[in-house]
């Protein structure tokens, strides 16, 4: 925020509970006021002077007391109300002093505090300030000439006791003015600081989630580019089968049924990455977007030696029957397993890494664990964590992770596989004229 823009900043009205507040506040200073004018009229201690009349000194003392009720909705006209009544109250003679200052001095704070015109305020301030010095000068112009002659009977001090006096009138009234504006101005420093830093956590959490939904969107584009080739993938291998059927159809029916059945499988799992290609895309690529992955399971071998030279302890564990995957599932589980290990590299100060394979009934699960800082809490806002997530979500599985109740870190994903009647199929090249047709050449994990 600028220094322009700063005295252009207006303070935002006080709230309800605010105004509540002030109600009470300026009738418990009004009843205190008027507990103070009984005590003086009890003892008699008229400083000022002989005192008006009990109605009049009861008018006084409300009416500089009791416009505190409005002092932040409408602080400059409580400040101009309360100086009014305060010098007619003294021009009068009115007993009750103390809890007068201090509305004075609170109506004073409150313009610097709550103010919304920033030069309106400062001149009403110095104009008041200087009004009660003004006013000040005239009552000892005036007072002095009324003075006893025995009141300053017991002075011994080197200055003269009638300049000794004025001169503590004038210190300490400097000491409550200056101490009344320099409040007010900082507290209103302070709520236009506390304005700054609400705009500016607003601005960085805005910041934050669009950092988020580009991750998101780069993440999808990612993950739609891998699944286009394994649908063309898939396309691919349909054609190789409908060539090698044509070819072989009049000769071998056997062979020509394989190839039909393998082209029906293909188009099952062409159309099912399909729906998922479609499901995660919803940006264009951008120029900078990473490559395809081409890394599947069989590669989170070179994860696991790859921690080892970094001087971890890597173990790999394959648990349960291989079975052959789909490709986009086979590259979801290695990438997330890539992101893991890495984060167990970079971040987790680890010593020891576990990655385990399961192949279950319907389901493939990878599983990374560490004894690193344990705690180090989920940053669900993690660009890392964000791409794991999208990977897992687009295969319908589940993602979990976080720090293990023994201590460490863990990743763990789970990905549905197809029904066992329903394997992936795929081929190599196309088959010549000569060449018989390859069928179910699925690559296993």
């Amino acid at each position: 925020m600028t220094t322009s823009s700063r005295e252009d900043w207006r303070r935002p009205g006080p709230t309800a509970e605010q105004r509540r507040v002030d109600l009470w506040l300026g009738l418990g200073v009004t009843a205190l006021a008027l507990v103070s004018l009984t005590l003086a009229r009890s003892t008699g201690a008229f400083l000022l002077g002989p005192p008006p009349s009990g109605q009049e000194q009861l008018f006084w003392t409300v009416a500089v007391t009791l416009p505190l009720i409005w002092r932040r909705r409408w602080p400059a006209a409580t400040l101009l109300i309360i100086s009014v009544a305060f010098i007619a109250a003294q021009a009068r003679s009115a007993p009750e002093t103390q809890f007068s200052s201090w509305a004075l001095f609170c109506a004073l704070y409150t313009v610097g505090a709550w103010g919304q015109d920033r030069q309106r305020s400062r001149r009403l301030r110095i104009g008041v300030i200087a009004t009660m010095f003004a006013w000040l000068g005239i009552y000892y112009a005036v007072s002095i000439d009324h003075i006893p002659p025995g009141a300053f009977a017991d002075a011994v001090g080197p200055v003269p006791p009638v300049l000794a006096a004025m001169v503590t009138g004038v210190l300490v009234n400097v000491l409550v003015f200056g101490f009344a504006y320099f409040f007010g101005e900082t507290a209103w420093v302070a709520a236009r600081r506390e304005h700054e830093l609400r705009t500016q956590a607003e601005d960085l959490r805005r910041s934050q989630a669009e950092a988020r939904e580009r991750a998101v969107l780069g993440e999808r584009v990612r993950i739609a580019r891998e699944l286009h080739d394994v649908v063309a993938h898939h396309v691919s291998v349909m054609g190789v089968q409908a060539s090698a059927c044509r070819r072989v159809f009049d000769r071998d029916q056997g062979l020509a049924r394989t190839a039909l059945t393998a082209i029906e499988q293909s188009a099952r799992t062409a159309v099912d990455e399909l729906r998922r290609m479609l499901g995660v895309l919803r940006a264009p690529a951008s120029a900078d977007a990473e490559p395809p992955a081409t890394g599947g399971v069989e590669r989170i071998g070179e994860l696991v030696e790859r921690a080892r030279t970094a001087g971890l302890t890597a173990t790999l564990g394959v648990y349960g029957d291989a079975v052959a995957l789909p490709e986009s599932v086979s590259q979801a589980a290695y990438r997330v397993t890539q992101e893991a290990v890495t984060n167990t590299l970079k971040h987790a100060g680890a010593n020891v890494l576990d990655v385990r394979v399961r192949y279950l009934a319907r389901e493939v699960e990878v599983d990374v664990t560490d004894d690193g800082r344990a705690g180090r809490q989920v940053n669900a806002l993690g660009l890392g964590l964000i791409g794991m997530h999208e990977r897992v979500s687009a295969h319908d599985g589940d993602l979990e992770a976080g720090p293990r109740a023994g201590g460490g870190w863990r990743v763990r994903a789970r990905f549905p596989l197809p029904a066992p009647a329903d394997p992936p199929v795929s081929a190599q090249r196309a088959p010549s004229d000569e060449q018989q047709p390859v069928v179910d050449t699925a690559r296993s994990a």
